[in-house]
């Protein structure tokens, strides 16, 4: 029993990491004979593990003929940042009520050396995004609502695939990071209204982004796809899905992976 459970928390981590990182595209058709052999697992773990994929919305049932990779959409792109809108605003405020100031002023220091950052001849986008993660987890600790994290952190998984749409764009990864700054820079200042408010003006600033990004970019649908392909940015994902969504991927280029059967974490498997 535990080897199957250790199996099926297996097969969730890679089938969740690929779902992420593009190499099952949105619409990917998801075969449990096929995913079992790709594995090499039985099907039970693999029916597990889709099964937790369906509750995290990252798959869905196809008409009665199976699951496949939910697809991404500019209507479930809106529906997904007004969720994240709710949530944010009031996460921010919270924190602006609750918030340890010294972390607070720390963070509004870094990010005050962003411009610099990003317009370096050899740009720190990667310092940036570790800051961006960074800022949520302060958030996170500020609030003390453990369902308010929890509800974040279901949003945060659909935002890292999303980040896969966005192409390098350095003019809003310098624009996303003055935005954090004045959020943050109402934290430090204990107020609530402004703190919401400058979340709200950079939620509405990330959403016209990402639906340029669908717009010029389509995710395609393949006709059965339960194998990796090749997906528009790097493998990595992290928890953030802030200024890494609002601007681009970490690197440009494709996501291939050698696939063994799995006898030990995949290699760069978020943890949960």
């Amino acid at each position: 029993m535990r080897v199957m459970a250790r199996a099926g928390e297996l097969a969730y981590e890679a089938l969740r990491s690929e779902i992420l990182s593009w190499q099952l595209a949105p619409g990917a058709v998801l075969a449990e004979v096929e995913l079992s052999g790709r594995l090499g697992i039985s099907r039970t773990p693999v029916r597990e593990a889709l099964a937790r994929l369906v509750a995290d919305g990252l798959v869905e049932p196809q008409g009665g003929r199976g699951l496949i990779v939910t697809p991404v959409s500019a209507a479930n792109v809106t529906e997904l940042f007004e969720l994240r809108r709710a949530l944010e605003t009031e996460a921010a405020a919270l924190a602006a009520r609750r918030r340890s100031a010294p972390v607070f002023v720390a963070l509004q220091n870094e990010l005050r050396e962003v411009p610099a950052l990003l317009t370096d001849p050899d740009p720190g986008r990667h310092a940036y995004y570790d800051l961006a993660v960074r800022f949520d987890a302060a958030i996170d600790e500020a609030v003390r609502n453990p369902f308010l994290v929890q509800a974040l952190t279901g949003v945060r998984t659909h935002l890292a695939r999303l980040r896969r749409l966005s192409r390098d764009n350095p003019a809003r990864l310098l624009e996303a990071a003055r935005e954090h700054l004045l959020i943050v820079d109402a934290i430090v200042d204990g107020d609530p209204q402004l703190a919401a408010d400058a979340t709200r003006v950079h939620l509405a600033r990330s959403l016209r982004a990402t639906l340029g990004s669908l717009d010029a970019d389509p995710p395609t649908t393949p006709a059965r796809a339960s194998g990796p392909t090749d997906a528009p940015g790097d493998a990595t994902t992290d928890a953030t899905g802030d200024a890494t969504t609002d601007a681009a991927s970490d690197a440009p280029g494709d996501a291939t992976q050698t696939y063994q059967p799995l006898t030990t974490p995949p290699k760069g498997a978020p943890a949960r």
